[in-house]
């Protein structure tokens, strides 16, 4: 495990448990906006990968400048990315790998669906704040909205990682939580 540690307030966890939970069984993706190894506020991009949302994700250019110009108004820097992993463990895959960039931080949250088991430790973490498909899904009834996929998913382990200098492979951080320190913690998700 690397030294480096990366800090995200309550609201981000929830909010990139939520997106992946909403996105379910396709993953999801977004930018991770700061300083100084802490995440204030993310930015959800859309996963736009012709090789299916179900097993990969992708940022295209157009989405990265966006994302660079978010940041900014926001009057933070872009620290990395976030994505999830359907049915599938918050580890790194060698598309990961291979589509890195380096100096990012590179954010991986598993969601399984019911039914699905990766093992006690993937599914049994909540978010601090409680952010479970339940809330969600009432949540959408009293909006009047549609149920979304979260009622039938859970997010579980949240990671981070690293691109070694070589690029041979990832080293993993230490995720940290720590409070809001934005003026305005409503906006913490930015679509």
């Amino acid at each position: 495990m690397s030294e480096r540690r990366f800090t995200v307030t309550a609201a981000v966890d929830r909010a990139i448990r939520l997106h992946g939970q909403e996105t379910y069984p396709h993953e999801c993706c977004g930018a991770l906006v700061g300083h100084d190894d802490r995440v204030t506020d993310v930015v959800a991009l859309p996963n736009t990968t012709e090789e299916g949302p179900r097993r990969r994700f992708l940022v295209r250019p157009s989405d990265y400048r966006d994302a660079e110009r978010r940041a900014a108004e926001l009057g933070g820097e872009l620290l990395g990315f976030y994505h999830s992993h359907p049915d599938h463990p918050a580890r790194p895959s060698q598309y990961d790998l291979d589509h890195a960039w380096p100096t990012f931080a590179y954010v991986i949250v598993s969601v399984a669906g019911q039914g699905q088991a990766l093992g006690s430790a993937d599914l049994s973490r909540q978010s601090a704040e409680g952010a479970t498909a339940d809330g969600a899904t009432a949540e959408r009834a009293s909006a009047g909205l549609p149920r979304r996929s979260a009622e039938r998913a859970k997010a579980g382990d949240m990671t981070v990682w690293y691109l070694k200098d070589d690029r041979s492979s990832f080293d993993e951080g230490t995720l940290l939580y720590g409070e809001n320190t934005h003026s305005d913690p409503a906006p913490t998700v930015h679509r």
